[in-house]
């Protein structure tokens, strides 16, 4: 199978369960930003030590692939495999998560400066783009029917990459630049 399909050559592109909408619109923004996060996720998980936190990152890259499904699914009655839904579940174990990392990390009463190491610094880019994501969202939710959980998680998720950021850095004993 080619990777290329010339279908989207005059800027539309295909939803799941059919239809055709051009490139830009809020939908397919949507679920893009989403893409370019669990893009962004997988370059921080890649950085040393690679490792680290490995399952967390990976299973928060399967939830955002399931996220993209659903927002490129206008109705899930139509794909012949619907997307499976982000549950409440999945939220929790972002906020364990939070909750884990935490307990380790100073607290904090000022802002810090994003930056730090590779690793540290790469979540704090992930946490931007994931922000950017969930500003698509909202968008598209103002005039589509969206699973309040995806923009539950997305908010959630923000928080734990700051979190990661904070803890990446602490791990590699770089201190936090206070602003």
């Amino acid at each position: 199978m080619k990777i290329y399909t010339k279908t989207g050559d005059a800027g539309d592109t295909g939803l799941f369960g059919g239809g055709r909408v051009p490139k830009d619109h809020p939908r397919v923004t949507a679920y893009g930003e989403v893409d370019a996060l669990n893009a962004a996720i997988g370059f921080a998980a890649s950085l040393d030590p690679a490792g680290w936190e490995a399952p967390l990152l990976e299973a928060i890259q399967r939830d955002l692939f399931t996220a993209g499904a659903i927002l490129a699914t206008p109705d899930p009655t139509k794909p012949k495999t619907p997307p499976a839904p982000v549950t409440s579940d999945r939220i929790t174990a972002l906020e364990q998560a939070i909750d884990r990392l935490e307990q380790g990390l100073p607290r904090l009463d000022r802002f810090i400066l994003p930056g730090g190491g590779p690793k540290g610094a790469a979540f704090h880019v992930a946490r931007t783009s994931c922000r950017r994501a969930e500003r698509a969202v909202v968008g598209l939710a103002r005039n589509e029917a969206i699973p309040k959980e995806v923009l539950i998680y997305l908010n959630r998720l923000s928080d734990l990459l700051f979190v990661l950021a904070r803890s990446a850095n602490q791990a590699a004993g770089l201190p936090e630049l206070q602003w």
